[in-house]
């Protein structure tokens, strides 16, 4: 796609007046980042209301219901951690509480490259505007097929639990709200690098952490950004008859990045040849339990 191009797509999709993502000196476009920066270091989340044009919110409500049969339902029990069960963990350890997770994903490949967050999942512009935002040199989009962009669906009586990313990053985009619940609630920086603070996330998940929760409102065509490996986090269950749907956007600081065959087959039901061949690549970052 030719620069031109590119720029038409973007000032269709997105409301360039109020996020000039193709003119980043502009004092509009370093207000929205110096923003963004501030909020995500404050609070480890950041909003930016109407990011896609209001006028195009029933064709990405449209976009996302339309595969959001093609996720992968299987409800499982999990931790916050994804991890397995550990019996050498003390009792009260957090890595020992379960939920259900309702949730389910429409991988990528089963997302029309025509689809709204498609396009915008892979322009240009976009992705250098959410580097500056993360103050990162760059972005890359993920090389893993199926777990690059997602469509998240929370169907009526589910939820997604308390849980916390793999990645150190999120950005997301609500497509359609739940009638009733699916709100996403986070506890900023509950945790960090050096330091998984049990207690302050075990009192979160026993209904004692209230102090350290915070609700956010979303609506659709909102885009948020978010540090999901240190702020425990979920979607509250949903109510009602209809479902949400999110859009999420994920990439990385390093090109290549391929996903986990058992997080791969946990989250799609299904591997491919590029998780078989990566597999015990990975690096992790830090040392922290998931």
């Amino acid at each position: 796609m030719s620069t031109s191009e590119q720029q038409r797509t973007l000032d269709h999709l997105v409301d360039t007046a109020r996020y000039p993502l193709s003119e980043p000196e502009s004092p509009g476009a370093r207000a929205v980042v110096d923003r963004a920066r501030r909020e995500l270091l404050d609070v480890g989340c950041t909003v930016l209301p109407d990011f896609i044009r209001p006028s195009l919110r029933e064709i990405l409500r449209q976009d996302c219901a339309a595969i959001a049969p093609r996720a992968h339902y299987d409800v499982e029990t999990v931790n916050v951690y994804n991890t397995a069960a550990d019996p050498s963990l003390p009792a009260d350890h957090p890595g020992h509480m379960s939920f259900d997770r309702g949730n389910a994903f429409v991988p990528r490949d089963r997302i029309p490259d025509e689809a709204l967050v498609s396009r915008l999942y892979s322009h240009e512009l976009f992705k250098d505007f959410l580097a500056r935002c993360f103050e990162l040199e760059r972005l890359h989009e993920l090389a893993d097929p199926l777990s690059g962009l997602v469509v998240n669906v929370v169907a009526p009586g589910m939820e997604h639990p308390w849980h916390f990313d793999t990645n150190e990053f999120t950005v997301s985009m609500l497509t359609q709200e739940a009638r009733t619940g699916g709100v996403f609630e986070y506890c900023p920086g509950i945790r960090s690098a050096r330091d998984e603070h049990f207690d302050d996330v075990r009192d979160v998940l026993t209904g004692r952490g209230e102090r350290l929760v915070r609700r956010l409102r979303l609506r659709p065509g909102d885009l948020q950004l978010f540090m999901g490996r240190y702020s425990l986090h979920r979607v509250s269950p949903v109510r009602g008859d209809t479902a949400r749907h999110s859009a999420i956007f994920a990439y990385s600081e390093r090109p290549g990045v391929i996903g986990s065959v058992s997080r791969t087959r946990q989250l799609f039901g299904r591997v491919l040849p590029e998780h078989l061949e990566a597999e015990g690549r990975a690096v992790r970052g830090d040392r922290l339990l998931d």
